[in-house]
């Protein structure tokens, strides 16, 4: 199959052939229709994820048909449609038995812990557990977003965030994980504000439903938090990090109001700085959000089903493997287009 490896961190990854995959007896191996590239791709390939091993292949975010099966997997066939929540589960651990998969005890990653989805084809572990079954209307290309961006998102908002109609919402960075926020929180019937350093990226996001949008720039927002406080009354009920950064960390943090709730859905550096006086002044909530089970995929699949969530709206490009390796690399530069970019093998 072709598979687009890097053989040393930041170096720029080149499309191949290499060994088809097997399935374990629990797994499957997956024929890739669409992956997403994601900045959580681009923290691998610079070398931050301790998980991952050289030579390496991306990519977590996909939808395809199953190609082969494990002998102990009982409830999926070739030709069957799925996606995959970036955490496969083993199904057996403390935190499996309580339903929290996406904090799984012995949890694999595809692109992290082995190779991942820049390829025709991608083994997945414990497929009773982890798939998830695509309607037949919803596309590839659309599925493949659900993985890892929206599915976050979604259960970031809902679930951590627990916001309610009527509350402010603050999303900083609007890349996919961010837009795809800011579209859930306005469906909620949650104001939004919006922020980032591109327009191109706050046009979408106001298209999705923020009610301001503020255009972080050394030169024109210093506090951007102070602009979120002044924006909402006092500051933000919720405000979600879906960028990654020390700073936007921070400014989260800062721009919520009395109780609010602080969610970090952007990886970030092991020395980030919270400014923990005002968590504890204010009483304020810091909660991280790391994906969603398979089992919880249902509620958000009938909104999607039911046009109220649009995240085909949030697909922007799409590219073919041999583009991976240069999109990977550009991942790391600020102030992109907002949206999702599918490599479709």
């Amino acid at each position: 199959m072709r598979a687009a490896v890097f053989e040393r961190y930041g170096e720029l990854a080149e499309v191949r052939e290499v060994p088809d995959p097997s399935p374990a007896p629990h797994g499957v191996v997956v024929r890739v229709e669409a992956t997403g590239l994601c900045r959580s791709d681009w923290h691998g390939w610079m070398g931050h994820d301790p998980d991952i091993s050289l030579p390496h292949v991306p990519g977590h975010e996909l939808a395809g048909v199953v190609e082969a099966v494990g002998s102990r997997v009982e409830r999926w066939r070739p030709g069957d449609r799925v996606t995959v929540p970036f955490v496969c589960a083993c199904g057996t651990c403390r935190a499996c038995a309580a339903g929290q998969q996406q904090v799984c005890e012995r949890q694999t990653q595809p692109g992290f812990t082995h190779w991942g989805s820049f390829a025709d084809y991608v083994a997945l572990d414990h497929a009773d557990v982890n798939l998830v079954a695509l309607p037949e209307d919803l596309s590839f290309a659309t599925a493949a977003s659900l993985g890892c961006r929206f599915a976050t998102a979604y259960r970031a908002v809902v679930a951590h965030g627990r916001v309610a109609a009527g509350e402010w919402v603050a999303v900083y960075g609007c890349g996919g994980v961010g837009l795809s926020a800011v579209m859930i929180a306005a469906a909620s019937g949650a104001r939004v504000v919006a922020l980032d350093l591109s327009p191109q990226a706050l046009d979408l996001a106001r298209s999705f439903g923020a009610a301001h949008c503020v255009q972080v720039t050394a030169s024109d927002v210093d506090d951007p938090a102070a602009v979120v406080r002044e924006l909402t009354g006092g500051g933000a009920h919720v405000s979600l990090d879906a960028l990654g950064s020390p700073p936007t960390c921070a400014a989260s943090v800062r721009s919520l109001r009395r109780r609010g709730r602080h969610v970090q859905v952007g990886l970030l550096p092991q020395d980030a700085l919270v400014p923990m006086s005002r968590v504890i002044g204010l009483e304020l909530e810091l909660l991280g959000s790391h994906g969603m089970a398979a089992h919880a995929y249902p509620p958000m699949l009938d909104l999607v089903g039911s046009g109220v969530l649009r995240p085909d709206l949030l697909v922007t490009a799409v590219i073919p493997l041999n583009a991976a390796p240069a999109a990977l690399a550009a991942m790391g530069r600020a102030g992109g287009t907002g949206g999702v970019t599918i490599i479709a093998p």
